[in-house]
């Protein structure tokens, strides 16, 4: 579950992490209250920040909502210095917009929160990052002198500029590995003193809010040499909600996509792709396979479904409703394998949804185990128009002729 920049800062500050301060509001009636309030904590100088889920916002562009070809402002976040009025009229064109960057695509996000914070003077910027790397089982530390930028930029221009840190699970995060990124980053004295303790907390937080991202870009030396997160990325493991009850009001619906938002609802594990494959399959690691087949079959997948192992004919149906939303899908492709799902359910679950929903692009349907005769003479004797295969190969091979006939 992907949060807010200000959202993240909160959750920040808990654990001693040093964040730019500043307040969200969703509508321009409280923005005099929350400049106010900063005034009283000695802030003299500001900046407007758009809250969306997508990098970039600096350099983004802001269309008008009702014309989404006029451009309104030309970019998301903007320091004003000790100029209040500018601030305020820039808020005021930003709240409500469409904020379109590098990373929302060409349709962009609209702006319902923004975040008045304090404008910080800066020396010198990096980039910090902690993540899981999974091909050797470890969280990783990444840190580089070249804070600002998107890090795959970095890695690709200057690779050299990266620092990287494995932390041993068994062990823990160790203060020689603190020392050896401060090393890195070039810290000396104080400064290094104060980014020691910051990487430290910041790992603690990442570890204990079950985060499966944490990207602070760019943590920044101010003029009077503090150790600052000027911004904040986090993404938290929605598999380990059960255990942060209150991390559920942190959750923007407006912000995700309005099928995998269903599909959720559902329990469906939906994921919408660009292709034009619509894939209905049980378990991951069978999806996965079914998305790769079709492409080497020269197909391309409109989505990733995993309808779990406990498929009921309702599941399957919600299924295909979802599916079917998504205009560019012109062929589905159903691949069950019945373990612990039974292949009459999922049967069921088909003739169910073409009687009640119109099904109108071609089904290929391979049903493979538990049931599975049960269910292929319950598919032969409803009448549906649907193109049976035995293998997956041979599935993915049928759904892509199916596409070009």
């Amino acid at each position: 579950m992907k949060i807010h920049e200000y959202q993240a800062k909160t959750l920040l500050k808990k654990y001693g992490v040093p964040v730019q301060d500043g307040h969200a509001i969703q509508e321009m009636l409280y923005f005099d209250s929350a400049v106010d309030d900063l005034k009283t904590k000695g802030y003299k100088q500001f900046v407007v920040k758009s809250q969306i889920h997508a990098g970039g916002r600096g350099k983004g562009k802001v269309y008008s909502k009702q014309n989404r070809e006029e451009l309104v402002l030309e970019n998301g976040v903007k320091f004003f210095g000790d100029n209040v009025e500018k601030a305020k009229d820039y808020a005021g064109k930003l709240l409500g917009n469409i904020l379109v960057t590098h990373q929302t695509g060409p349709e962009g996000k609209e702006v319902r929160t923004i975040f008045i914070a304090e404008g910080l003077d800066y020396t010198k910027e990096f980039y910090l990052g902690i993540l899981l790397d999974r091909s050797v089982s470890k969280n990783v530390i990444m840190a580089s002198t070249g804070g600002g930028v998107e890090i795959e930029k970095v890695a690709e221009e200057t690779p050299e500029k990266i620092i990287k840190v494995w932390i041993d699970p068994s062990v823990g995060f160790l203060p020689y590995q603190a020392r050896e990124l401060a090393f890195g980053l070039g810290l000396e004295g104080d400064l290094q003193k104060d980014f020691i303790k910051f990487i430290t907390n910041l790992y603690r937080a990442y570890e204990d809010m079950d985060a499966s991202l944490l990207e602070v870009n760019p943590l920044v030396i101010t003029n009077d040499n503090k150790v600052v997160a000027l911004d904040a990325k986090v993404t938290l493991d929605d598999n380990a909600m059960y255990r942060h009850k209150d991390y559920a009001e942190l959750r923007d619906e407006n912000e995700e996509d309005e099928l995998e938002l269903e599909a959720s609802k559902h329990n469906l594990n939906y994921i919408k792709l660009d292709g034009n494959v619509g894939c209905m399959v049980n378990g991951a690691g069978l999806a996965m396979g079914t998305m790769d087949l079709i492409k080497l079959a020269g197909g391309s997948p409109a989505n990733f479904l995993d309808v779990g192992g406990t498929a009921t004919p309702e599941t399957v149906e919600n299924g295909f409703r979802i599916i079917l939303t998504d205009k560019n899908v012109k062929a589905i492709l159903i691949n069950i394998f019945g373990g612990i799902v039974r292949c009459d359910r999922v049967a069921a679950g088909v003739i169910q949804a073409a009687n009640n929903i119109h099904i109108g692009v071609p089904v290929v349907v391979r049903l493979q185990g538990t049931n599975a005769e049960e269910a292929k003479k319950l598919l032969d004797e409803s009448g549906l128009n649907l193109i049976p295969a035995t293998t997956l190969e041979e599935a993915a091979l049928k759904v892509n002729e199916a596409l070009a006939s």
